[in-house]
């Protein structure tokens, strides 16, 4: 298969594609992904093409007909080589879309390039028609430049279809690049946009937690490896992860080399580089191979998701990157989400993660599930220190992650459940994992009193304090404060915010009579202990409440870690050994 990439006028966002495709048969599918890699939810990429048409090579019309929503059927009896051609609406700009402009051209192929089943494992190859003087961002390899006219023609090659599907690209003419090799590896700094970025520190940070993770998996699954940044002017963060490379998003760009966005920044990259062994290589069984045309459900988004998650944040503390400050900055995001959703009680992780098809990565109805990501991530620590703590700090997760990429990976099988649950009491010395995985991973809960088990194992310990809103610690209500309209995001069960019959969404207008002006926490503390009223606005209808708090009820507290005062030497020491630092 070939193909062929133009696009004109770039304001209006439509790329055309023509696809070549060898005939052997009186009819040909064509397919289009129904979803991408690293989003684990149906795409529906088709609602985004205009124009669908078939033609043989002396560009005569063939006759066709629509299958489904994303499968074409094409007359080619006679037809030795079937012509697809028809535009591609790229006008969303994140880490997993396809985008065009006046500055780039941005792909991600498996978005918008079709597919015939039957050949899907044959080499290909995409020819790009550029303006002058871009260059090309990708892990796909790259062939010949030929000038036709005033635009130039850009060839790539790829071995099969997973792989074209799996290697983003960026092509402008203004896009920065830099380069470092560690241990044979060459790793690729890409970054489009507005941006001034401090080479020597990001390629010093980069470096670190890259030769920690090397040598934790001890070995890497690619030779080469390529970060692809788009630096946005707008507060934005999304990664998405592949083989050989990634795409993230990060803005805003003036903030890129400050420490909070810079932090972040990092974090992203370490858990996208991650998941180049944990996903990408390591693959839950349900994936092995993908199935582009359908659902590939799994239960495991606790591992592929939450481990890595995990060891985004924990590589760049035990690399040295991260201050323990920093850590726990970034940690205690992960904790808060988790106590703020009451989904805990609702929904398993697992079963969350088999979900992530039927309602995506939104929050959905009210505490309906819980995130493959937050709740994947602590469990990632409790296992983490569950294992430490059977073989007296010995193995670690570490050692899981390595027999799933040597002992399974780079042996051609995937995991399953009951696999990730056997190499954890392999690691763990033969100790039973029963508990954590029977009643926290595979079973609704809150997760503070293994969580608490955990952080005492190396000396830490989880603190509360009142949240510090008014609305959220007595009335048990979240709300967003957006051109000083306030809108409900989160009620707590058992609450007065829950009682009053206020609902998700509701916008709170007035309180006792005064219209809110960006003011809304003020007059809540003003009338501390009162009941109120408070005038909410859905769907273009008034409606009045009453509100008040309950003696001795708090709701929403806010949670952190700290190390203990009075830890033992045995945890000062699994301290150490976890974070590569002293107590």
């Amino acid at each position: 298969m070939k193909y062929i990439i133009s696009y004109a006028p770039h304001h209006q966002h439509f790329i055309d594609i023509e696809l070549v495709i060898p005939v052997n048969g009186d009819k040909t599918t064509v397919q289009s992904a129904a979803w991408r890699p690293g989003r684990y939810e149906l795409g529906n990429f088709t609602k985004n093409i205009r124009g669908w048409a078939a033609f043989d090579a002396y560009a005569k019309p063939l006759t066709f007909r629509k299958i489904n929503k994303d499968q074409w059927e094409v007359n080619t009896q006679g037809v030795k080589e079937l012509h697809v051609k028809y535009s591609y609406y790229a006008a969303d700009l994140n880490a997993g879309s396809t985008y065009v402009d006046d500055n780039q051209l941005y792909m991600n192929p498996v978005n918008c390039c079709m597919y015939v089943p039957e050949i899907m494992k044959e080499p290909l190859q995409m020819e790009l028609l550029l303006p002058e003087g871009y260059r090309i961002a990708t892990a796909m390899k790259k062939g010949k430049e030929k000038q036709e006219g005033k635009l130039y023609r850009h060839t790539l090659h790829a071995d099969n279809f997973e792989e074209l599907g799996d290697s983003p690209l960026i092509a402008s003419a203004t896009i920065k690049h830099n380069t470092f090799v560690m241990d044979g590896i060459e790793f690729h700094l890409w970054m489009q946009g507005e941006c001034k970025p401090d080479w020597a520190r990001i390629i010093n940070d980069f470096f670190i937690f890259i030769n920690d993770m090397v040598m934790m998996m001890k070995g890497a699954p690619v030779k080469e490896y390529h970060f692809l940044f788009h630096i946005v002017p707008y507060k934005f963060h999304h990664g998405v992860e592949h083989l050989a490379s990634t795409v993230i998003v990060m803005g805003p760009s003036y903030n890129l080399m400050k420490d909070d966005l810079y932090n972040d920044f990092l974090g992203i990259s370490c858990h996208e580089l991650f998941h180049s062994w944990n996903i990408k290589t390591i693959r839950p069984v349900e994936m092995y191979p993908y199935d582009y045309t359908r659902e590939n459900y799994s239960r495991l988004g606790y591992v592929y998701e939450g481990v890595t998650t995990y060891y985004g944040d924990y590589l760049l503390l035990r690399a040295g990157v991260f201050s323990e400050f920093e850590y726990l900055k970034a940690n205690q995001r992960e904790v808060q989400k988790h106590f703020d959703n009451f989904g805990r009680y609702n929904l398993s992780v697992a079963d969350s993660s088999f979900d992530t098809w039927l309602d995506g990565y939104v929050s959905g109805i009210p505490f309906r599930k819980v995130s493959i990501y937050t709740e994947g991530s602590i469990l990632a620590f409790i296992t983490d220190m569950f294992i430490r703590k059977h073989t007296t700090n010995k193995n670690s997760l570490d050692d899981v992650m390595r027999i799933l990429y040597h002992d399974y990976a780079l042996k051609g099988k995937p995991y399953s459940e009951d696999t990730y649950k056997l190499v954890v009491e392999q690691a763990a010395g033969g100790a039973s994992f029963d508990t954590i995985f029977n009643n926290y991973i595979n079973t609704a809960a809150d997760l503070e009193i293994p969580f608490r088990e955990a952080l005492n194992h190396i000396g830490m310990v989880l603190h509360t304090s009142p949240a510090k809103k008014y609305c959220e610690r007595y009335w048990g209500l979240k709300v967003t404060e957006e051109a000083a309209r306030y809108k409900v995001t989160s009620i707590a069960p058992g609450s007065p915010g829950e009682a009053s019959g206020i609902c998700v969404n509701d916008e709170i207008v007035t309180i006792n009579g005064h219209i809110l002006k960006a003011n809304f926490h003020d007059w809540c503390a003003f009338y501390e202990n009162e009941e109120v009223n408070l005038v909410v606005l859905a769907d273009q209808v008034r409606r009045e409440v009453k509100i008040s708090t309950i003696p001795g009820k708090e709701f929403f507290p806010l949670y952190h870690m700290t190390k203990t005062r009075s830890a033992n030497l045995e945890q000062q020491a699994a301290y150490r050994i976890w974070s590569n630092r002293e107590y």
